[in-house]
Order: C-alpha cells, then structure tokens, then sequence
C-alpha cells in the first residue's frame, strides 16, 4: 500500500528525489505492477536508479507493504496430538497444497527449528541422527534465542565413506559451529561388516567414551524410516536379505539404523548386532527425542515409535499429523 506523506526531498547517494518521484515510481511498482525499465521512462530516471528509488522509498516510510497474518501452525492438532500420544511438544506445519516434498521439508526446518532450539539445555549434550528433513530444522536452529552452546554429539556411525549434508555427522558438526559447541564424532560405520567386528569397534576406548556421553544426552533429534524410505535402503547398505528378515521379524520404523516393530521394539534380527548407534533402549531413556517428519509415508514407523515410548516430541507437517490421528 502506498500512502503519500508531507512533501519533502530525500537525499541520496544517486542525487536528490522529490517525495513526488518516489511516490509515482512506488505506486507503478507496488500497485501497478509495472516494470522498472518501463517505470524509469515514466520518472525520468535510469533503470538502475529504480531499484534504489524505491529501497529510499521504504526507508523513508513512504511505502509501507502490509501482508495479512499467515498462521503456520495447526495448533489444534498440535493439541491433540499432545493430548493422544502424551507428548512434550507436538509442532504441525501448514503444507501448501502442490508444495514439493523438499520445500515442505524447508518450511518445517524454517518454523519449528527456533522453536526446538529455545527448548534446548544452555549448555547441555545433544544427541543428532540424520535425515533429510533433520537438516532443514538443524539449520534453522541457529536462530534460536538464548545462550546455547552445547556439546553436540553424533548418534550413529557414518553410514558409508562419502557423507551427505545430511548424514548424522555433517548435522551434528554444522550445528555446533554457530553456536561455539563442541562437537563429538563417532569414528565408527553405521553398520559393521559382522557381529563381531562390531563388537570390537564397541570396545575403543574413544567409542565407549562417546556413547556414554549420548547416554547422558538431554535432548535427541532424529528422523523416522521404515522399509521402504531409509537412508540404509537408499544407499544399498542394507542387502536383500536383510531386507527380507526384517520384513519376517516384523519391522515397521528405523530411527538410528534401529529396526523395531509396531510397539517401538526393536527387531531382534542378526543385522541388529552389526549397528553401531545409540541403542533404543538408550534413546529412550533420554528425556526429550525431538522427531522431525516430513510427508505421511511413515505413520505406521511413527505409531510404533509413539507406543514404544521411544519419542517425546515431534515436528510434521499438517497432513502427517491427521493419518497419525486418524483411527
């Protein structure tokens, strides 16, 4: 809305505006909708000098753009969701209807990280997974308000030797950057050879000490998986087979590589001795697990994660919060 103001002249650094230059290439801008070559004919001015004609013209106060309030959350599903499944904290992101997976996974990250960030211990230990829709919360949370400098604690081994923006270690480093944390990684595959490989990497020193820090963790974030949609299934690290006994033992959800059943209990299977994360049991005993979500492919891995006592708060979007609902 533009809105005229006593008649002054504007200094700037491109010369001298009258308050009735910069009202007129407002208005053909704002409201007309005109473009700046066309609206530099009309003032008098290069095109270039539009540009900053209209950036005086805010800074004056003589353009004032008005947008009606967007809510972003749905707040009675934030309720109810609490309220169901005995939650923490339950944020639930409005989708744009058309909106890409991606983009709805930077919405959430955009509204909800500030948030999850002001729940954190000022200077506590932070257990971090990884995921696609982790990353887009984590790198929002460097807005978060408060002195936060936490000791930032990688939940899972490197899943292969080429690791994403998104993998548990890259997470867990970028996040403790802007915020002076310091930064523990756990120098391990996510999944070990065999059983007993795992066993001995279990047994370093420099493990032990890191997975006794996790265990001492406040708060956990971590993303949810399930057969068809993980990180270990995209990347090849889980063959056929392994596929095939998880299916037979009943698997629903992956949080850190950890598959468990519809009652958040994880799958007794051969491939569950060759994981080198922080166990479910563990988790769960952390007090706050921050689960963020994007879509609603994964409602059974949620439920079973929920019942199992396994989560404590969750970030998803609108759609994903009514089928856990629903039913």
């Amino acid at each position: 809305m533009v809105e005229p103001q006593p008649k002054r002249s504007t200094p700037t650094g491109d010369g001298v505006y009258s308050d009735a230059q910069l009202l007129l290439a407002a208005r053909l801008y704002y409201v007309d909708g005109i473009l700046q070559n066309q609206i530099a004919k009309m003032v008098g001015v290069s095109q270039a000098k539009v540009s900053r004609m209209l950036a005086v013209a805010r800074e004056r106060g003589l353009v004032r753009i008005t947008v009606p309030e967007y809510e972003p959350r749905e707040r009675e599903l934030e309720a109810e969701l609490v309220s169901v499944y005995q939650l923490k904290m339950a944020i639930v992101v409005r989708k744009v209807a058309g909106q890409s997976v991606a983009d709805l996974r930077n919405t959430l990250g955009y509204f909800a990280g500030p948030i999850v960030a002001a729940t954190l211990a000022p200077y506590g230990t932070l257990a971090v997974a990884g995921g696609r829709t982790l990353q887009s919360l984590t790198d929002a949370m460097s807005r978060g308000p408060g002195p936060i400098r936490p000791v930032v604690v990688q939940a899972m081994g490197n899943v292969d030797s080429t690791p994403g923006s998104y993998d548990a270690s890259e997470i867990a480093r970028t996040l403790a950057q802007p915020w002076g944390g310091v930064y523990l990684t756990l120098n391990t595959p996510a999944f070990a050879p065999t059983a007993a490989v795992g066993k001995q990497l279990l047994e370093l020193k420099d493990t032990r000490d890191v997975f006794e820090r996790l265990a001492a963790a406040e708060t956990a974030l971590v993303g949810v998986g399930n057969l068809q949609n993980s990180v270990f299934i995209e990347r090849n690290i889980l063959q056929p087979k392994d596929i095939q006994e998880l299916h037979r033992a009943g698997a629903v959800g992956e949080i850190l590589g950890r598959f468990y059943d519809e009652s958040g209990v994880e799958c007794q299977t051969s491939y569950r001795q060759r994981v080198l994360s922080l166990p479910l049991e563990k988790l769960r005993a952390i007090p706050n697990v921050v689960a963020a979500i994007a879509g609603s492919d994964r409602t059974a891995a949620i439920r079973g994660a929920l019942r199992g006592g396994i989560l404590k708060s969750i970030v998803i979007d609108d759609d994903g919060a009514r089928s856990l609902l629903a039913g």
